[in-house]
């Protein structure tokens, strides 16, 4: 009954508009998806959706010409007389007469390469001939999946909230944006939704934004998380093969189809055909295709991009009218395909901005903007929606209703709650879904360290949020650890509060007995140490015993400045080894002391047992910080490498039990990641501390660096790691100075191998310094291959380091295995 009232209201409503409707097919009369329809002369314009069906709603009644404009066909244009309300236009268009007879052909150059030549002189001017505009803009996207397994590694996949049917297939993700988008020269913008609609969630916001699928082929290179060649790119010719295939008439101006080749097809490159307008040398259109392979997304399959444009005679450029970006995926049996839709609209290029029409607000969203009815839709969608679309709506929209009922929910728990036989050791939660609450226990984990033996241990996590949007939470964790060998039972409780998502303001408080490591920033792993110790007899983890409490809060105190501190006591106390447990003896071999400073004196350690107050504040400042402004929260995005982020600390000690032990210690941090096109990217961390009254202090509390001496990468960040140095060999309670740089080159050296190429590998080089009073400065270097493995699973990485030290040189090979740090 739902579906049949909405169909009508829909139809009463087209007949109270203006509209012009109809289908467009090619001479076969199969249905012709995306193609352009506008009035000529505007931006008044639609895009025919995925059946070939298309809506227009002129802004005025009288003599029009329509234009029909769909690449690889002849552009069609209609005059006709439009009185209303209603119309219907249908249009066959014919597949483009490509003409080589007017091709001025030289024996001495391919002809295609002449006109990307000329393309490339103009790129940087014609991607700067659109100083300023402001635009009507409309976003659709929808993702598909089909035969979804029952479950993925043993754990259910469920229905994804009903999107699944029978099949197990269906639409998982359906949601559309109506905005008002700026721009100015050279990267202001701002984009303000004014109406956003996602299938199944009324209280949902559309991700889809105007900045998402902002692509220009005018750059060197496409970022598509990888660095992908533009076809007249600067360096175009280097990856590139170019075949004209034919011209064809646009009214006046000539258009060029050139087929687009890679040399290389490993490369971070595409494939297809791009348009290029003679004489003006701007993109008429383009056809691209890239995979997941060469944007180093595995999951991915294709993605295929498509951009039309029209030529402004007024402004004398060619500007972009839509775009349309289809992909295909598939992972763990997972495989589906989705599309976005972007249209571009209402055009206006002399707007006028004033100073502050442009701030590092890029997204806003109007009063209400989710709240618009299906009438305000079938007035403004530029786009109609293909049946699939529409019953994904109706049918999503009733089970919502259904969803959200405390029945349903309940009843859904009431299966989900269920307890199983091994839960015990797996795990399990309790979930009560209406109120926002679950409770889950973890089953025992066991490692191993010499200072316990083995510890088994179990943890317990609440959680409740407050509202749908899961902005305001309170989260409590509790865990258990048993030290078999030390005979000890320890515990932590710990809490946190999230009050909103606009400054993220947190507060925090933990406490309880816990085995930590001297170095904080815990350089070794549970994991990698219990392999460690126990087939390899290496103990590396060095730690003491604290009882603590300590009380946290963070928030962002403006765009840009975010603040954390912390407060805190702590009773610590020595440990020693009380295990020698090892599953095979090396020769030459043995187990060191817990006492970093003397790793062969088993009698006295590394600290004395005392307490302390610890008081902690830092401040995270992020320059040029872009932000989106959503109805529920804060969104920031960063200032996409153009400037570096500071990090500025302060730690002190106060009031300890050895006044010797009370201390400052101020650090500075700054850290950036830089694009550089095709030529990969580039990253680096440099760090400067020092400590006043620091003399006598704890061995705790000196500045200590991450080593390793393990000969694995836990997965983490290469550029807060000595891969080379041993765990606290140049710790340190003066100044100090570290510097870390890394370079990945993705695909730009290893792709232009013959033979390397096809394995998609990519070369990382490294440089590492560290400097210390009273030590000579430690250097590192590293050359590594990442993204190894095959097919989607590409988990490792391997990295030979050479360090060197007061003329003392050695070298390692260390493995990243990326998925290690899942496993702790």
């Amino acid at each position: 009954m739902r579906t049949t009232l909405l169909f009508l209201i829909s139809l009463i409503c087209a007949n109270c508009i203006a509209q012009i409707s109809g289908k467009v097919t090619n001479n076969k009369g199969e249905a012709l998806p995306f193609v352009n329809i506008y009035v000529q002369n505007s931006y008044t314009g639609t895009t025919s959706n995925e059946l070939g069906l298309y809506l227009l709603n002129p802004e005025e009644k009288g003599d029009l010409v329509l234009v029909y404009q769909f690449l690889g066909y002849e552009t069609i244009t209609k005059n006709i007389s439009f009185s209303g309300p209603q119309q219907t236009i249908d249009v066959v268009m014919q597949e483009t007469s490509l003409d080589l007879d007017q091709v001025v052909v030289n024996a001495n150059e391919n002809p295609a390469n002449r006109i990307i030549r000329e393309a490339i002189a103009k790129r940087k001017e014609n991607l700067n001939r659109i100083k300023a505009f402001t635009a009507d803009f409309y976003s659709k996207g929808i993702w598909r999946v089909k035969d979804v397994p029952e479950k993925i590694l043993g754990q259910e996949v469920g229905d994804f909230e009903g999107a699944l049917d029978s099949t197990r297939s269906g639409i998982i993700y359906l949601s559309e944006t109506i905005s008002e988008i700026a721009f100015n020269q050279p990267d202001d913008f701002k984009e303000k939704i004014l109406a956003s609609k996602v299938s199944g969630n009324d209280n949902g916001f559309s991700f889809n934004s105007a900045r998402d699928a902002n692509f220009s082929f005018y750059n060197n290179t496409v970022d598509l998380n990888a660095q992908i060649v533009s076809p007249i790119a600067r360096e175009a010719f280097n990856y590139y093969r170019f075949q004209l295939e034919g011209v064809f008439y646009e009214g006046s101006s000539l258009i060029n189809k050139i087929k687009v080749t890679p040399k290389r097809p490993k490369d971070r490159v595409w494939s297809g055909t791009i348009y290029i307008v003679e004489d003006d040398w701007e993109i008429y259109g383009a056809a691209l295709t890239t995979t997941g392979e060469a944007i180093q997304v595995p999951f991915i399959d294709e993605l295929i991009f498509k951009q039309s444009f029209t030529y402004d005679e007024a402004q004398g450029f060619w500007v972009k009218i839509s775009q349309t970006i289809d992909f295909s995926f598939g992972l763990f049996g997972v495989n589906g395909d989705g599309r976005f839709t972007a249209g571009y609209s209402n055009y206006d290029f002399t707007p006028q901005f004033e100073k502050r029409s442009f701030t590092n607000e890029v997204l806003t969203f109007a009063e209400r903007a989710n709240e618009k009815d299906s009438l305000f839709w079938d007035t403004v969608r530029p786009v109609p929606l293909t049946g699939e679309e529409i019953n994904d709506y109706v049918r999503k929209d009733s089970i919502q209703t259904l969803r959200k009922s405390k029945t349903y929910l309940d009843s859904i728990d009431l299966k989900g709650n269920r307890v199983k036989p091994f839960d015990i050791l797996t795990g399990y939660s309790y979930r009560n879904s209406y109120k926002r609450w679950n409770v889950s226990y973890r089953g025992p984990k066991a490692q191993f360290n010499t200072l316990q033996g083995y510890t088994p241990n179990i943890g317990v996590n609440f959680f409740k949020s407050k509202d749908e949007n899961f902005t305001r939470w309170t989260s409590l964790n509790g865990t258990l650890e048993y030290g078999v060998d030390d005979d000890r039972l320890r515990y932590t409780l710990s809490g946190r509060m999230r009050f909103n998502a606009i400054n993220r303001s947190t507060l925090s408080i933990s406490g309880g007995t816990a085995v930590v490591q001297f170095n904080a920033q815990e350089p070794i792993s549970p994991l990698v140490n219990s392999i460690s110790s126990l087939f390899f007899e290496r103990n590396f983890l060095k730690a003491y015993e604290s009882d603590f409490i300590t009380v946290g809060y963070s928030q962002e105190v403006f765009n840009g400045l975010r603040m954390s501190s912390t407060l805190g006591y702590e009773k610590r106390q020595p440990l020693f080894n009380q295990s020698d447990q090892v599953y095979f003896r090396n020769s030459g071999v043995s187990y060191t002391s817990n006492n970093p400073l003397a790793p062969t004196d088993f009698s006295n350690a590394a600290i004395l047992e005392h307490d302390i107050v610890k008081a902690n504040v830092s401040a995270f400042i992020s320059f040029g910080e872009k932000y989106m402004t959503y109805p529920y929260g804060k969104f920031n995005i960063g200032n996409e490498g153009k400037f570096p982020r500071l990090i500025v600390d302060y730690e002190g000690g106060f009031n300890a039990s050895n006044s010797d032990y009370n201390y400052h210690q101020f650090q500075a941090r700054v850290t950036q990641g830089i694009n550089l096109g095709n030529k990969g990217r580039f990253r680096y961390n440099l760090t400067a501390g020092s400590f006043l009254n620091g003399d006598n202090i704890s061995f705790v509390d000196y500045k200590h660096f991450n080593g390793n001496q393990t000969r694995i990468n836990n997965g983490g960040s290469y550029t807060n790691v000595f891969n080379n140095l041993p765990y606290y060999q140049l710790s340190t309670n003066d100044s100090y100075f570290e510097a870390h740089a890394e370079h990945n080159f993705r695909g730009w050296v290893l792709g232009k191998i013959p033979g390397l190429n096809s394995l998609n590998f990519n070369l990382v080089v490294g440089g590492h310094m560290l400097s210390t009073p009273d030590n000579n400065p430690y250097f590192e270097y590293s050359v590594g291959i990442d993204n190894i493995g095959f097919g989607k699973f590409r988990l490792l990485r391997v990295d030979y380091v050479r360090s060197i030290m007061g003329g003392q040189q050695s070298g390692v090979f260390v493995f990243g295995l990326k998925f290690l740090n899942i496993l702790d």
